[in-house]
């Protein structure tokens, strides 16, 4: 996977914004924002209202509406965020930071087909990947999603991602630690993933 993040000198305070978990990042044509702490999804949304996942970023990654090149499409903040603002002929790396943006998108968009578990234990897995941390139980995903987020990922209903949690958890495949936190059992591997 492409590293989407770009070094910067500190910038000027007028430069830095603050924004609360569920507020939109604004979305300007020759703006880019740099996470400097926190988490957002960008999303698109489809003609019949469904909100279509596009992309997971953290701390240090680019994200702006020049990365996506579609018009509805928004910024959600995942948690509190700090946000630095850029412009785009400030950004040297922009063509390593689109092609991130374009992997993660392919990526996202494959777990929105075949059977649904088989989407939710890949997301789990990708995840992982992208947002965990190492321990001695397996792998700390930090980045905490809500049924609803995780079902508009996979491409299901909260309701079906609730019922498969369960099933997982009921099968021994995943199950509830401490501070609410899941471990899910793939191939002798665990993982372990914030609550939803």
């Amino acid at each position: 996977m492409h590293d989407s993040t770009l070094t910067l000198l500190p910038p000027k305070p007028a430069s830095v914004k603050t924004f609360k978990r569920r507020d939109y990042i604004p979305l300007q044509k020759d703006t880019l924002w740099q996470i400097r702490t926190g988490a957002v999804r960008l999303c698109a949304i489809a003609e019949d209202g469904a909100i279509i996942t596009l992309g997971f970023w953290s701390t240090g990654d680019l994200v702006g509406r020049l990365l996506v090149g579609i018009e509805s499409c928004q910024i959600e903040c995942l948690t509190d965020v700090e946000v630095v603002r850029l412009e785009t002929s400030h950004c040297w790396n922009l063509n390593e930071v689109m092609l991130a943006h374009i992997s993660q998108m392919q990526e996202l968009i494959r777990m929105r087909h075949g059977h649904i578990l088989q989407r939710l234990r890949l997301l789990l897995e990708w995840l992982a990947a992208k947002f965990g941390k190492a321990t001695e139980q397996g792998c700390l995903i930090t980045l905490r999603l809500t049924h609803q987020q995780i079902a508009e990922v996979v491409g299901t209903s909260r309701v079906t991602v609730t019922r498969l949690l369960l099933e997982l958890e009921r099968d021994n495949e995943i199950c509830y630690a401490r501070k609410q936190c899941i471990t899910l059992q793939n191939d002798s591997q665990k993982m372990l993933m914030s609550s939803f």
